[in-house]
């Protein structure tokens, strides 16, 4: 009986090791993480602040998981704030309870410890994960999630020499707390601070731009080799272009799915979006190379102060990096040329993805569409005296229960199905309304960027194939030009605005202010099919008009349930609003109890573990 006298440390080890024998036995391997989200101080742009960072880093650690593994990620809050995670891109094949948005969870209290427990089904590629309340990505809590191929699945290009993660972002000194009040007092949060490359700021490039001591991100490499970068823009609202001195950039894969492969000199990546390029180590090393993240579609002499530059350093390079940065692309008030690069994106149709079958393999031209929606993003405007942003009209107001949980209980009035399809002429109006989707339709979605900024559009739960993207307002003429072929898919798409616009923008910040004029900007057409049921966010990335409201959710049931085609809520469940008083307990939970919770199918196995050891023991 010697175990039961030991320290309580000690029997949570042994819980510990019995639970993940245990769920080595699933048919799925499983990769298992303990994730504490806490204040930090740093100084990437030479001034201390306060950024979120997750087991003490900044930014947080790699996921690294494969195709069809079950993910257990146990995430304590140490924050001062309620919490949520979420995985864009991870589509969560029939749980959205794990979705980690307000729509379809309650927040994780300070102090608290919840499991998230999910399965990559049918998934490769590069993304990343981050907190999704409040603007709490503008302080950090973000790091890259990697879904590897299964080893029966081969790539469709030569093994890499090796893998490099890049998170650029743009970056305020002001952490997310100060950037929201900015927002909830009216002003709009103006020109980043500067652009961080995996949380550093910029080589000293310039002595009058850049201050001396800043740290700064080294990329070293050997001569001759080919490397995959994975690169992620997860900063708060500013498009970004990627380029590195001297080398041109592979493209292959975007957000899970693999492209044609094509050389860019530069490419641009917009807030929330993930793109793998691979890079051949093919100059000479006379001196390092500039690794540059600057801002697109803004005035360049402006924004000058507004670029992440890195070092890409051969093994046997003979000096610094020295001179001007590699030009950034100029065509920022050629509207058609800067579309040019997005249309040339497609879908490698001879690559298996996640199955062993080529991915053009699904023909979507030949689908017919069930439902055509027209989303219309405005700039901020005033509704019921604050400031707001808008799709079709409405700025989206977060349910007190969440609406899935809602549903199941019975709480009458947490949401609407009464999304407008299209954008109608009435006053702006503050709502939670929902999308009424068809399951197993296929929804043709139109992003029309009428706001003053480059936007991103995202959709949890989904893939989606961009058939289309033109300027002006979309018409039913204009799926003519529609791509029905090899459209790459992704989850997170730009749209984009004119070069009016650009100007307009430009002027509205000069003068502190944006006008209320619309000027005419572009569209974006994605198609998609809805077999995943749930409920699904559909929101723009830029944080500070989600915050404002730019977002709505689609809700897609199976009027024929039966229990197989959607998840029933896990046993870790969170309750909230309406549903508060099903709370049972708000204290600490250790990661092996959350586990159990969020698994009881695992409670009998796992105990008969625990009674063989302290019999073993004892």
């Amino acid at each position: 009986m010697a175990l039961f006298h030991s320290s309580s440390t000690s029997l949570f080890l042994l819980i510990h090791i019995a639970l993940l024998s245990t769920l080595s036995l699933a048919a799925d391997p499983t990769v298992s993480y303990d994730f504490k989200l806490s204040y930090i101080t740093v100084s990437p742009l030479g001034v201390p602040q306060k950024v979120i960072a997750v087991n003490g880093q900044f930014p947080g650690p790699l996921v690294n998981a494969t195709t069809n593994n079950n993910v257990v990620i146990n995430v304590r809050n140490d924050l001062d704030e309620n919490l949520l995670m979420t995985w864009p891109g991870i589509q969560m094949r029939r749980n959205s309870w794990q979705d980690g948005v307000l729509g379809t969870n309650c927040p994780i209290p300070p102090n608290w410890d919840w499991t998230y427990s999910f399965q990559l089904k049918d998934q490769i590629g590069s993304f990343f994960y981050y907190p999704s309340l409040n603007l709490q990505r503008a302080s950090g809590g973000f790091g890259p999630f990697v879904i590897n191929n299964r080893a029966i699945i081969q790539i469709p290009f030569a093994q890499p020499d090796g893998d490099f993660v890049l998170l650029i972002g743009d970056w305020y000194t002001r952490n997310h707390s100060a950037l929201r009040a900015d927002l909830d007092s009216g002003k709009d949060l103006g020109m980043p601070d500067g652009v961080l490359i995996n949380g550093k700021g910029p080589y000293r490039y310039n002595t009058t731009l850049v201050p001396d001591g800043l740290p700064y991100e080294t990329i070293k490499v050997d001569p001759g080799k080919t490397y995959r970068f994975r690169v992620h823009n997860v900063g708060t609202s500013t498009s970004l272009n990627f380029r590195i001195q001297g080398h041109n950039l592979l493209l292959v894969e975007t957000e899970g799915h693999y492209t044609v492969q094509q050389n860019f000199s530069s490419f641009d990546i917009h807030v929330g979006q993930s793109c793998s390029f691979l890079v051949t180590m093919d100059q000479n090393a006379t001196s390092d190379y500039y690794i540059v993240a600057s801002a697109r579609f803004v005035n360049e002499s402006l924004w000058q102060k507004v670029t992440g530059v890195g070092i890409l350093q051969y093994s046997n390079s003979k000096g610094s990096a020295t001179g001007p940065l590699p030009e950034a692309p100029s065509d920022i008030y050629n509207q058609w040329s800067a579309m040019n690069q997005p249309k040339a994106i497609r879908q490698n149709t001879t690559a298996s993805g996640a199955r062993p079958n080529p991915q053009g393999s699904f023909h979507y031209g030949s689908i017919n569409v069930t439902d055509t929606y027209v989303l219309r993003s405005l700039p901020p405007s005033t509704i019921d005296g604050k400031l707001r942003a808008t799709l079709n009209g409405i700025s989206f107001v977060n349910p007190d229960t969440p609406m899935r949980l809602a549903d199941l209980n019975q709480v009458k009035g947490s949401y609407k199905l009464d999304f407008p399809s299209e954008p109608l002429n009435r006053p702006l109006r503050r709502d939670t309304s929902v999308i009424n989707a068809t399951y197993k339709g296929f929804i043709e979605v139109i992003l029309q960027n009428n706001d003053t900024k480059m936007q991103s559009f995202h959709m949890n739960g989904y893939s989606f194939f961009v058939v289309g993207m033109d300027w002006g307002i979309w018409s039913e003429n204009s799926r003519g030009s529609y791509n029905k072929w090899d459209s790459i898919s992704r989850c997170t798409i730009e749209g984009y605005f004119s070069s009016r616009d650009v100007l307009h923008s430009f002027l509205g910040y000069l003068l502190s202010a944006y006008s209320s004029a619309v000027y005419p900007g572009g569209w974006t057409a994605v198609l998609a099919s809805l077999d995943n049921v749930g409920i699904w966010n559909l929101r723009v990335e830029n944080l500070d008009r989600w915050y404002l409201g730019q977002e709505t959710y689609m809700k897609i049931t199976n009027p024929e349930e039966n229990g197989e085609t959607e998840m029933a809520p896990p046993d870790n469940v969170l309750f909230c609003g309406a549903l508060a008083s099903k709370q049972k307990d708000l204290g600490h939970k250790d990661s092996a109890g959350s586990i159990l919770q969020g698994n009881p199918n695992l409670f009998f196995t796992v105990l008969m573990a625990v009674c063989a050891a302290v019999l073993v023991f004892s």
